[in-house]
């Protein structure tokens, strides 16, 4: 694996390990949903997960990261359509993928 392929893969786990500390070790979406400025610090920190993935797919197409291109997807989605961003999206990615991500990430750093 190359150093840039490591940089890109600690820049995922360290943007997930932020979406914890944003969310302050909670998953209630009620709190997330009332905090604006909790709601926009992960929505950041996808962009940027989002913008690792994509540089990483581009050194390495074959990466083993389960939906890559929906990570990429979403990152564009909230960069460039900030204003259709629905809440609920951003939630089911909070608790279905990022975990499966960290995995992936965790495994692929230990290589």
């Amino acid at each position: 694996m190359s150093i840039e392929e490591k940089k890109l893969l600690t820049d995922i786990a360290e943007a997930i390990l932020s979406i914890d500390e944003h969310l302050e070790s909670e998953r209630v979406f009620v709190k997330y949903k009332a905090n604006k400025t909790k709601r926009r610090a992960v929505e950041r920190e996808l962009e940027i997960i989002g913008e690792a993935v994509n540089k990483l797919l581009k050194i390495s197409p074959d990466v083993n990261i389960s939906y890559a291109r929906l990570i990429v997807d979403l990152r564009n989605k909230v960069i460039h359509a900030y204003d259709n961003v629905n809440d609920m999206v951003i939630w089911n990615v909070i608790i279905n993928h990022i975990p499966l991500l960290k995995t992936e990430v965790d495994l692929l750093l230990d290589q």
